[in-house]
């Protein structure tokens, strides 16, 4: 039979991050020695407090439909964490919960964009930000950044890619894939040129408690009314909480844009998980004890990472100072980053991801939330696999 295929499924790329995780996974399964450096999650375990109060949500029997946009608990939880932590007002109405922070950008570009608009993206971009975009029928701009500027665009670089179809910019801070954080100044220089230009910002936050060296996050939408009104912040609690299969995801808007959202999401995937927004609920307002303690043993890895990757031939990578990404530049092993990830995992058994995937092919991503034993035993295999092609 012939299968009528719509233009905008067959215009997607499936992700690679997840396909390689995938694979990884199942070679595990197979009993191969694989050390997987792809997944973008923490290694450790959600804290026991957001497990206990999902599973007294279940045992109340709280597992039917909740409102589209959230339990009005959460919302009000998560609109409390913004002034708290970014001194943001936001009321629970401007406030959607999602089934994760993918399910957040997502639902922004499609409540914001329109056929034909042109939406900004900086590369390295993370991998789903332009399929989203293409699923909404929109085009992506990318503007490219290399390890020379720590994978920042500039504001000159900026302005030049806006045209009068410029619907949206993303920005990711700190990032995935390279874990870079823009400073104040850099983030209010760029927040500046799109409230001067009438762009909408889309500022996905979810990295924001994960920083290092005295890094600073800061909100593009707390520095003035005016930038407040242009920004619609995506954030999640996978990252910060080990939450990743919980699937819950945050988007703060002004009303109308959040009033979009919510008539999406209500005809799309209707409401998140039940009980997993109890659990949310608690991992907002309960104790972020945990984070100090991860954040250190993340800095440890990343200390010991960088280290070691700068230590081999062929290969040079700038520090991070937010996520859990390492992004090495590999373009002086004489292979772009799908031959190397490919020819790695055949001879090494090690599992990273093309930057290919993220819009920049002469590096590629070590996730370091993994433990210190299989980043030792992935590294000795990196530096065998790249020595013996010195």
């Amino acid at each position: 039979m012939n299968y009528s295929i719509s233009r905008r499924a067959a215009a997607l790329t499936p992700s690679l991050t997840l396909a390689i995780d995938s694979k990884a996974k199942q070679m595990k399964a197979e009993g191969i020695d694989v050390i997987g450096f792809g997944a973008g999650e923490p290694d450790f375990a959600t804290p026991p407090h957001i497990v206990e109060a999902a599973i007294k949500a279940l045992r109340d029997g709280f597992t039917k439909y909740t409102p589209s946009s959230g339990i009005p608990e959460l919302r009000q939880a998560a609109a409390d964490k913004f002034k708290r932590d970014n001194s943001l007002d936001y009321e629970a109405s401007q406030i959607i919960i999602s089934n994760g922070g993918k399910h957040s950008c997502c639902n922004v570009i499609l409540a914001t964009c329109n056929p034909g608009d042109e939406v900004i993206i900086p590369a390295p971009y993370w991998l789903s930000y332009p399929e989203m975009v293409k699923l909404a029928e929109a085009i992506p701009v990318i503007i490219e950044s290399t390890d020379k500027t720590e994978f920042k665009i500039t504001p000159e670089q900026l302005r030049a890619a806006i045209t009068p179809r410029t619907r949206l910019f993303i920005l990711n801070s700190p990032s995935n894939p390279t874990g870079s954080i823009y400073t104040r100044e850099e983030i209010k220089a760029l927040g500046d040129i799109c409230v001067d230009k009438g762009v909408l910002i889309m500022s996905d936050e979810i990295y924001e408690k994960l920083v290092y060296d005295g890094a600073q996050h800061t909100s593009v939408a707390s520095f003035s009314p005016e930038h407040y009104q242009q920004t619609i912040v995506v954030h999640g609690l996978a990252k910060a909480y080990s939450m990743t299969g919980w699937r819950i995801g945050l988007t703060a808007a002004p009303k109308p844009i959040a009033k979009a959202i919510d008539a999406i999401q209500s005809h799309s995937t209707s409401n998140p998980n039940s009980f997993a927004q109890k659990g949310a609920v608690a991992a907002l307002n309960g104790p972020q004890d945990h984070l100090p303690i991860w954040l250190a043993e993340y800095a440890r890895r990343r200390t010991f990472a960088w280290k070691r990757l700068n230590s081999m031939p062929g290969i040079s990578c700038v520090n991070a100072k937010g996520a859990f990404y390492l992004f090495p530049n590999v373009s002086k092993t004489g292979l772009g980053s799908m031959n190397f990830c490919a020819q790695l995992l055949e001879e090494q058994k090690v599992a990273a991801v093309p930057g290919f995937a993220f819009g920049a092919d002469n590096y590629i991503r070590i996730s370091y939330a993994t433990s210190m034993e299989s980043i030792e035993k992935g590294l000795d295999r990196i530096e065998k696999f790249v020595r013996s092609r010195a």
